[in-house]
């Protein structure tokens, strides 16, 4: 029998592991995949790195800089900065602290006026001055947020609405206010990033982290049912012998945690990642490009970048790896290909016939959905001895998924009087 068994060994369940079995528990890991780390994986195609869907790891993030050793990832940093598609051509804003001689070149692209300077100035103060706890108290959707501060320019309509609908998989603006705004903040003040042996190096990581705390972690192992009786725990495993332990920790996406533990299935956004060969770059920017056009005129993706100028190891010599991002609705219509390539054409500036596409990645439950007004994080404990870890109990992001799992490794070293 054990201490404790987590089901589910993304990044969820493998921090809540390791906070564990660093504390003595003996816990082991159910994982019905064939490998660690969730929506957290680096596959190797024709000699490409290519993560499940384009991701960004940022090192601001409080939990991340608990969790893993950074150094060890050999981090590389995208430019803090985004490129604009525009009816003028190709207009570039960089971070104005970071790089303050590119401020003349920033206004006069025409995106940044005055008024929306002190209008993004006035909406983004709150989140470094104020807790987010006490901004969620009066929070709202994401477009009266702006509203209210006064943010309808350019700035808004071509710059920040395509940028965020990578970031939060919707273009309607109705997210919540303060979520967005402590996206923005950990943006501000951190430079994501890839590890440069891909995302997936960070649930390896962990995962070797909790294995030499004594941690067992099964592949291959897909809990079935939970069912308690007293003070034990019984965990049913598909096609092997059920699990007796203390209590039992469910880490598993939102699209599968109605299946095992009494609570709603979380609604959620869907993104897909096209991923593109090139053995010539249509652009020397490594910058993140996004096409500030108008909605009438602009296509499918939402932001695309030649992720091999900033992280060389995930494409081979001389060769090129692009990414473009799709909003995936659910249960409308995914972009398809032709229409991808006639978009990625006009925001490149390129031709784009000759790429090959490698993969094109559907992630329907991509990100947890974080309408307006946002909760608090929801609670670890939902019955005697069931827990919930995952970024859909507290926040739509790597940070969210690392701090839910310390959240719940908490609650039950609590109740275990540990």
């Amino acid at each position: 029998m054990h201490d404790v068994v987590v089901i589910g060994a993304g990044l969820a369940g493998l921090r809540c592991a390791v906070v564990l079995a660093e504390r003595g528990l003996e816990v082991v890991v159910l994982e019905a995949a064939d490998a660690v780390g969730g929506r957290q994986r680096t596959d190797i195609v024709d000699g490409f790195r290519l993560d499940r869907g384009f991701q960004v790891l940022n090192p601001a993030y409080p939990a991340l800089r608990r969790s893993i050793d950074l150094d060890a990832l050999a981090l590389r940093s995208f430019p803090v900065g985004v490129q604009v598609r525009t009816d003028r051509g190709l207009a570039e804003l960089r971070h104005p602290l970071r790089s303050p001689l590119s401020i003349p070149r920033t206004i006069g692209s025409g995106l940044v006026s005055a008024a929306d300077a002190v209008a993004f100035a006035r909406w983004l103060t709150p989140a470094f001055t104020r807790r987010l706890s006490a901004r969620a108290r009066s929070d709202r959707a994401l477009r009266e947020g702006w509203d209210a501060a006064g943010l309808r320019g350019p700035l808004r309509t071509a710059v920040l609405d395509p940028f965020l609908a990578g970031v939060v998989a919707e273009d309607r603006e109705s997210s919540s206010n303060a979520f967005v705004q402590e996206l923005v903040r950990y943006f501000a003040l951190g430079r994501p990033g890839l590890p440069a042996q891909g995302i997936a190096a960070v649930p390896a990581q962990l995962a070797a982290r909790a294995r030499a705390a004594g941690a067992e972690i099964r592949l291959g192992a897909r809990a079935e049912r939970i069912d308690r009786d007293g003070p034990i725990v019984e965990v049913g495993v598909a096609g092997g012998e059920a699990l007796r332990a203390g209590r039992v920790v469910v880490a598993v996406g939102a699209e599968s945690v109605a299946e095992l533990a009494p609570v709603p299935r979380p609604a959620t956004n869907g993104l897909q990642t096209w991923w593109f060969a090139a053995t010539a770059a249509p652009s020397a920017s490594a910058l993140l490009r996004v096409d500030g056009r108008g909605a009438a005129r602009r296509g499918p993706v939402v932001n695309t970048a030649v992720v091999s100028h900033t992280v060389p190891s995930y494409a081979p010599v001389a060769r090129h790896l692009i990414e473009a991002t799709c909003l995936l609705p659910r249960g409308g219509a995914a972009a398809g290909e032709n229409e991808v390539r006639r978009h990625l054409a006009e925001l490149w500036g390129a031709g784009v016939t000759d790429w090959h596409l490698l993969r094109r990645d559907d992630i329907p439950d991509a990100l947890p959905a974080q309408p307006a007004p946002l909760r608090a994080p929801r609670p670890p404990r939902v019955t005697d001895r069931m827990y919930l870890a995952g970024d859909h109990r507290h926040a739509a992001s790597i940070q969210g998924a690392l701090a839910s799992g310390e959240r719940a490794a908490r609650a039950v070293l609590v109740d275990a009087g540990v």
